[in-house]
């Protein structure tokens, strides 16, 4: 073989691997979203621009296979600790805090907390969200006035949330109220249903709107999945 041909060959082959090596997106997000343990990050219900010009998606990206996954490692590492929590759902978990033992309690509580959240906020939006029918907006109205009377409701709420957080539509009984819970904490913990629910971390929207949440938040109601929130509610 002379010196052209071999160099040749060495050519092709190191681009054939570097072909077979180039990470499938799909595989990727399978991959970044699978800690080991009993718990696991769902996959998105869609792409990760599928939500743009809304919310971005490297900013999707990066909270589901980043933020969420984080989440779920850390709570199989605290459950390691304890067992018996592992063939438990995470909302029978998070509805009785009081019986998960006192040393992961608090890991349990904010990692826990956030897996769970964060499974509902993926399948509560979708791309070209509208507005609710049915039901749900009879029963809206009868809460708030009116759909734009529960807009300013649950705006307000996200707006005022201190720090770290979340703006909820719960049930409560058969009531329909807005709440905020800091941090992870999910409404369950305190025996209400949620319905509907806005991260306001801030790595839900810094990347495309910095300090601007206002902004971020009406940007959002454009992507609810209210065919999402109407099956909670009818469910009640």
């Amino acid at each position: 073989m002379t010196r052209r041909k071999a160099l040749k060959l060495t050519s092709l082959t190191t681009a054939a691997c570097a072909i077979a090596l180039k990470p499938n997106p799909a595989i990727a997000q399978a991959a970044a979203a699978s800690p080991s343990g009993p718990f696991k990050v769902p996959p998105l219900p869609y792409s990760y621009d599928a939500l743009e010009p809304h919310i971005d998606a490297k900013t999707m990206e990066i909270h589901h296979d980043k933020h969420h996954a984080a989440y779920v490692t850390n709570l199989n590492k605290a459950i390691a600790d304890a067992p018996d929590l592992a063939n438990k759902p995470i909302e029978t978990i998070l509805k009785d805090l009081n019986s998960v033992p006192e040393k992961v309690r608090t890991a349990v509580r904010n990692q826990g907390g956030g897996h769970y959240n964060h499974t509902l906020f993926w399948q509560m939006m979708k791309k070209d969200g509208g507005e609710p029918s049915g039901d749900l907006a009879k029963a809206l109205d009868k809460s708030f006035g009116s759909f734009s009377g529960f807009k300013e409701k649950l705006t307000e709420a996200a707006t005022k949330v201190f720090g770290s957080g979340w703006a909820w539509l719960v049930l409560d009984g058969s009531d329909l109220k807005i709440q905020s819970t800091p941090n992870q904490d999910s409404p369950i913990s305190q025996g209400t249903k949620p319905l509907l629910g806005l991260d306001v971390w801030e790595h839900a929207y810094y990347l495309k709107y910095q300090n601007r949440r206002p902004d971020y938040i009406k940007a959002w109601f454009n992507v609810i999945n209210w065919d999402f929130v109407a099956d909670r509610y009818r469910n009640h």
